[in-house]
């Protein structure tokens, strides 16, 4: 089985600085994610001059500012991604952004991106993901918002351009997300029913959703990564910083292990235990040669170095060839056939 594919969904949580985003590319590559992702976009192919924040990017910015004044702070310029690809290049993590329009998917293709993410807000825009589905590369697509008619929509479109490269998240589109909103098993239905691979994007403030999805078969797993949580902007303060993203990533990493092979056998460590935890049949009292064994003769005690309690039947009615002392185990060769 392949390991989780974990993105470190950096977004816009570099405030519009190519400084600050190089140190989360350089951070995240530290705590062992395999990909860190941006987005690209441009304000005013967006929203529109006058488009009002979301409810949870009211809470956590200026009430004020519209979402355009908002959003153009955050903006990267053109060039920036292809410095930001050559950065994750040299140091050995996966770059990925999120194309919002025709025109920044037309960007990162020609900087030979190998991956288009798609967010939430554009499963629905079915002629969107058939021009990128047309590059023929592989396609993440988060379903945050989506019933599952919508996310048939979404896969059909893809498909019928040719590309059948596809990965379908579960998501919550709510920032933070609540863990009762999650709906992991929704993941499993989508995999099922179109027969997709599935992962999970994350929005809760903690792990546990993480965790659950990747035991149920989750084969990617993303969420937002910042430097800082008290760093002005929408999406930093429901981010994971450096450290406890390190923690998500090794409680993947060990959820791994634990899941094994499912191939049921004792590992080599319980082999060894095997001798001093189960149990042999003895002899209950001192027992005479000769004698009629019954089932009051016989006790079961640890270690396991006599026959085992499975052969109880086999030696009840038998006669003993010698005599034993209590607590001596019983084997075969004490026995008359």
């Amino acid at each position: 089985m392949k390991p989780v594919y974990i993105i470190a969904e950096a977004g816009v949580n570099h405030n519009g600085s190519l400084e600050m985003a190089m140190q989360l590319v350089e951070r995240a590559k530290e705590i062992g994610a395999d990909c860190v992702k941006f987005q690209t976009f441009r304000a005013e192919r967006i929203v529109t001059a006058t488009s009002p924040k979301a409810n949870y990017q009211l809470e956590v910015t200026d009430k004020a500012e519209s979402q355009f004044e908002m959003l153009k702070k955050l903006e990267l310029g053109r060039d920036d991604f292809a410095r930001i690809q050559a950065r994750c290049k040299e140091l050995g993590i996966d770059f990925m952004s999120t194309p919002y329009n025709p025109e920044d998917a037309e960007l990162l293709n020609g900087i030979g991106v190998d991956v288009f993410k798609i967010a939430s807000g554009q499963v629905v825009e079915l002629p969107f993901l058939r021009q990128v589905a047309a590059y023929g590369k592989r396609m993440i697509i988060s379903t945050g918002m989506a019933d599952m008619a919508e996310v048939r929509e979404a896969v059909d479109a893809i498909r019928t351009v040719g590309n059948t490269d596809l990965v379908v998240l579960q998501c919550n589109t709510d920032y933070p997300s609540r863990i009762e909103d999650v709906n992991i098993r929704a993941m499993l239905t989508m995999r099922d029913e179109l027969g997709v691979r599935v992962g999970y994007s994350d929005h809760v403030p903690n792990n546990h959703a993480c965790f659950a999805a990747v035991a149920l078969g989750a084969e990617m797993i993303e969420k937002h990564f910042t430097l800082d949580n008290a760093l002005p902007g929408p999406d930093h303060s429901s981010s994971l910083e450096p450290e406890a993203f390190r923690q998500l990533v090794q409680g993947i990493r060990d959820i791994e292990k634990c899941l094994g092979d499912g191939v049921k056998r004792p590992s080599a460590r319980e082999k060894a235990n095997t001798y001093g935890m189960r149990r042999s049949m003895v002899a209950a009292l001192d027992l005479p040669a000769g004698k009629r064994i019954g089932r009051e003769d016989i006790g079961f005690k640890r270690p396991a170095n006599g026959l085992a309690p499975k052969h109880l039947d086999e030696i009840v009615g038998k006669t003993l060839l010698k005599a034993m002392r209590a607590d001596e185990p019983f084997t075969m060769d004490l026995i008359a056939h």
